[in-house]
């Protein structure tokens, strides 16, 4: 995987989000830093239109997400359901504490399988 440090350090900027993605053992990493918001949800989602035949397993990074409102939540909703329907599944990674707390309130937890780290929302 590459290394996000770089981008990283402009998370503090209000309405930035960086997005990347990887592939590691035929799964989609989506490794996400920033807000996801009305504003920049555009970039995660455009990330994750997986193109036809592609491997519908998906996880999603949020170690680096400062802030995440409802338009992130539906989001991870729409996609959970897209790749359900074509026998895949979408996993949720490291999310910082207030993060989790959005995710929990809502229930996405009880939907989307949620994991402390990449490496154990990859099996590894």
């Amino acid at each position: 995987m590459v290394d996000i440090q770089q981008d990283i350090q402009q998370v503090g900027q209000p309405g930035w989000l960086s997005v990347r993605t990887d592939r590691v053992d035929g799964v989609l990493v989506v490794t996400v830093a920033g807000e996801i918001d009305h504003e920049t949800g555009g970039a995660l989602k455009e990330a994750l239109d997986l193109p036809d035949g592609a491997a519908p397993r998906v996880v999603i990074d949020l170690g680096h997400v400062t802030f995440m409102d409802s338009s992130g939540i539906n989001l991870l909703i729409a996609v959970h359901h897209t790749l359900a329907e074509a026998d895949g599944w979408l996993r949720l990674a490291g999310a910082v504490p207030s993060v989790l707390r959005t995710i929990q309130l809502v229930g996405i937890d009880a939907l989307i399988d949620c994991y402390p780290t990449l490496p154990q929302a990859l099996g590894h």
